[in-house]
C-alpha cells in the first residue's frame, strides 16, 4: 500500500480563496501529503471529505454569517473523529467556541502564523491518526445523558466516541458512521437494550459490530440475562475510568483490531 492510501487527507477551509491557505495547500503537496480545499460551503466541504482527518479551518469575520457551517464542522469532529485545527485571533475563536467546544479543537495557531510549524503539525496528526494507528470509534447509547457524557469524557482522549440517547438514534449514528464497538445500556424506555441489540443483530451493516452491555444491576439472574444474548462483555455501570479504559484496550488488543 503505497503513502497516498496509508495517511488520511487533510481538508483546508477557508471563506475566501486567501493566499495563506492556498499557500499551506501548496506546501502539503510538495511533501506528498494528501491535502484538498474548500470554501466553508457545507456542500462544498461535503464533496471533498472522502479520506479526511484533519480540517484545517482559517477563521475569518465571516464566521458569524455561516452558522451552518460551524455546526456541520461540529459534527465531524464529535461524530467522525475528524481533526480541527484552528488559524485565527481570539476574537474569531471565541465566535468558533459558541458552536465547537475547546475540547473538540485539535489545536488553534494564533495568527501572525508559522506556516512551516503548522505544517510539522499536520503531518504528525495525519500520521499519527491514519490507517491502523487511527483511533478506534465506540458508540455509547443509554438514555440517562448525565451518565452517557461521564463515559465520553473518560474516553475522549483514548478514543473516538459518539453518542446516542436511544436505539433509533444509535441506528441513525450508525447509517452515517462506522463504529469499531457499542456500549449499550441494558435498561431503557421504549427500545431496551437487548431490543436494540437484535436490531442491530438483524442488520446486515451493523451485525457484526461488537456490543458491551452497560447495566446496573449486578446480582447472577441478572448477569446471565445478559450474557445469554452474547455480548462481547458486560460492565457494571459502577465501573470506574480506569478499569474502564484497561477492558476496552484489552478487548481491542485480544481482538487484533
Amino acid at each position: 500500500m503505497d503513502s497516498q492510501t496509508e495517511t488520511g487527507k487533510a481538508l483546508v477551509v477557508s471563506f475566501t480563496d486567501s493566499f495563506l491557505a492556498k499557500s499551506l495547500l501548496k506546501k502539503l503537496t510538495e511533501l506528498e501529503i494528501q491535502a484538498a480545499f474548500s470554501h466553508t460551503d457545507v456542500k462544498e466541504i461535503g464533496n471533498c471529505l472522502d479520506g479526511t482527518e484533519l480540517v484545517v479551518l482559517f477563521m475569518s469575520e465571516e464566521l458569524e454569517t455561516i452558522p451552518e457551517t460551524l455546526v456541520y464542522l461540529k459534527d465531524l469532529v464529535q461524530d467522525k473523529g475528524i481533526g480541527l485545527i484552528l488559524i485565527g485571533d481570539e476574537d474569531q475563536y471565541d465566535v468558533i467556541k459558541k458552536t465547537i467546544p475547546e475540547t473538540a479543537v485539535t489545536e488553534w495557531f494564533k495568527r501572525p502564523l508559522d506556516i512551516e510549524k503548522l505544517v510539522k503539525r499536520i503531518s504528525v496528526y495525519l500520521d499519527e491518526n491514519s490507517g491502523e494507528k487511527r483511533k478506534k470509534t465506540i458508540l455509547i447509547v443509554d438514555d440517562d445523558i448525565t451518565y452517557m457524557r461521564t463515559v465520553y469524557e473518560w474516553l475522549k482522549g483514548s478514543y473516538h466516541v459518539g453518542m446516542a440517547s436511544s436505539g433509533v438514534q444509535a441506528i441513525s449514528y450508525l447509517a452515517k458512521n462506522k463504529a469499531d464497538l457499542i456500549l449499550l445500556d441494558y435498561e431503557m424506555p421504549i427500545a431496551n437494550g437487548p431490543q436494540v441489540l437484535s436490531m442491530l443483530k438483524n442488520d446486515s451493516d451493523t451485525g457484526q459490530i461488537p456490543v458491551m452491555f452497560l447495566t446496573g444491576h449486578g446480582d447472577k439472574e441478572s448477569v446471565m440475562s445478559v450474557v445469554g444474548l452474547s455480548p462481547v462483555n458486560y460492565l457494571l455501570k459502577t465501573i470506574d475510568q480506569k478499569t474502564l479504559l484497561e477492558k476496552l484496550d484489552t478487548y481491542f488488543a485480544k481482538a487484533g483490531k
